[in-house]
């Protein structure tokens, strides 16, 4: 998908509707072809010859390509006008007060000068507009000679502190751009980093605390640089209490509009740290919150936000043992085109997850085979994570659909391309489970064997219920199904469950 088909696939149904009125006062002739493409692209309506064709009657190649430029540059007017009304209008009303404010000081009316200022101070705060707080002190440290009320010392403590949080906000921009930096080396390149010493002591260089006045972007920047630590180490236990205590420290003050979007972002994350943690019902309250907060301004997040909303709730739907609600949460959108790419490969693997556990063999190949890219190109897509997950979930699949040829040499290149890896990360146990799953199906009569079921047991270091990572059980719940000769879905979810009831 290209970058019009990206922003298109981004409008919410208000936001449609007001651009083909903005292209309608906009258009100068009777020529409504950029609505009519508008239109067709909104429709997901991707196939270019096809759509040449229904406007033009004919291949127009260049024409085509001239009206989708012409489209392309409305949008951009669109947009930058609607950002100009919806959130610089703060802005101007702050630069207004301040205009105004200095020019009383200079007539000297100083009482009436200072009640504008602290009318800008109180926008600026609840907006966490700090380079325009810094103005509003300085003029007001300024002046503070010609008015005798003011306490010159307050204003100081309020302008060094707004100095150091918008430092703060700074530093966590730089500290979660490197971090980012270095999960996508680790995460898309195979590169192999000592990820937690980097966190901890780029935390220490930049001075990253905790701040009770943090706006919502400053606390999403801090709490996705923790959840990145625990995505790399799988321990997300480690970061759900601090996730929690900051979020509900941070909701306790005034909220600002302009902060939602970053508000949903950390209702995501706090409710992929509870699912990861198997804490499924609080998973789904945070989720609640996230979709309430995507329904607010009209639904203008809706669209960026709305597959990973479903995503999350249906993982959380099967592992609660409701597969079919899971199923039918997803089906709806395994087509349907989106700007999240990432998002859209990960719907598409845990639905076909979801089918092999329902031993819908028919429909998760189905699935797998759309999947015709190279594992290079889906790795910078999704990440090494991901490519890992979709061969894995192949070689159980075609074991069971009793593809033998196509599982020696899918083992093969698994191994001939991931072994190095693997190690690197101290993730052998990949390694050890390949090993178990190829003896499984070269030798089933092995399955009855009580050898093997110890040799099973001892194969592992095993890692406290808790702690393991829900998809590291799903695998394991496949071979377990095998040795006790029970469905895999069951299986999974009486792992799932013994974990559960140890909390």
């Amino acid at each position: 998908m290209n970058d019009l088909n990206h922003i298109v696939s981004t409008f919410s149904q208000e936001n449609k509707q007001r651009f083909i009125t903005f292209l309608e006062k906009k258009n100068k002739r009777t020529d409504i072809k950029n609505i009519q493409l508008f239109k067709l692209l909104a429709k997901n309506e991707d196939d270019s010859k096809s759509i040449c064709i229904n406007l033009y009657g004919s291949y127009k190649k260049d024409a085509y390509h001239a009206l989708r430029k012409r489209l392309y540059d409305s949008i951009i007017d669109f947009t930058a006008n609607i950002s100009l009304q919806e959130e610089n209008s703060v802005n101007m009303s702050i630069i207004k007060y301040l205009l105004a404010a200095r020019t009383f000081l200079q007539l000297k009316n100083s009482k009436a000068a200072y009640k504008i200022l602290n009318k800008a101070e109180k926008l600026a705060l609840e907006h966490h507009l700090f380079p325009y707080l810094n103005e509003i002190y300085s003029t007001q440290i300024q002046y503070s000679h010609t008015n005798p009320d003011i306490n010159i010392n307050n204003i100081i403590v309020k302008f060094e502190k707004n100095k150091s949080r918008h430092q703060l906000e700074d530093n966590l921009n730089i500290v979660y751009t490197k971090i980012r930096q270095t999960l996508n080396n680790i995460n898309f390149k195979n590169e192999v980093t000592d990820f937690q010493t980097l966190l901890d002591s780029t935390l220490k260089e930049h001075q990253i605390t905790l701040n009770e006045n943090l706006s919502f972007k400053s606390l999403y920047q801090l709490i996705a640089i923790v959840s990145l630590s625990a995505f790399v180490t799988k321990d997300y236990l480690k970061i759900e209490s601090f996730l929690i205590n900051s979020y509900h420290k941070k909701i306790g003050q005034k909220e600002s509009d302009t902060q939602i979007y970053y508000h949903i972002q950390i209702l995501y994350l706090i409710a992929n740290t509870l699912f990861r943690n198997k804490k499924f019902e609080a998973s789904m309250t945070y989720l609640n919150l996230m979709n309430i907060q995507m329904l607010e301004q009209q639904k203008k997040h809706f669209n960026t936000f709305k597959l990973k909303y479903n995503l999350l709730l249906a993982l959380n739907f099967n592992y609660t043992n409701q597969q079919n609600r899971a199923i039918n949460q997803l089906k709806p959108i395994i087509n349907k085109k989106h700007i999240d790419i990432e998002s859209s490969l990960d719907i598409h693997l845990s639905l076909s997850m979801f089918y092999f556990q329902n031993n819908n063999l028919k429909n998760a190949y189905s699935l797998l085979s759309k999947l015709y890219h190279s594992d290079k190109w889906y790795k910078n897509k999704a990440g090494i994570e991901w490519v890992i997950k979709k061969n894995l979930i192949g070689i159980l699949l075609h074991i069971e659909l009793k593809n033998l040829d196509l599982v020696d040499s899918k083992l093969l290149s698994f191994k001939r391309n991931h072994t190095k890896y693997l190690k690197e990360i101290k993730q052998e146990r990949v390694l050890v489970y390949l090993n178990l799953i190829e003896q499984v199906y070269k030798n089933p009569e092995k399955l009855n064997s009580n050898t093997f079921k110890t040799s099973v047991q001892n194969s592992f270091e095993w890692i406290h219920p808790d702690q393991e990572d829900i998809f590291v059980m799903s695998f394991y719940a496949w071979l377990k199904s095998k040795i006790e000769r029970k469905p895999i879905y069951q299986t999974t979810i009486s792992l799932i469950k013994r974990k559960e009831n140890r909390n």
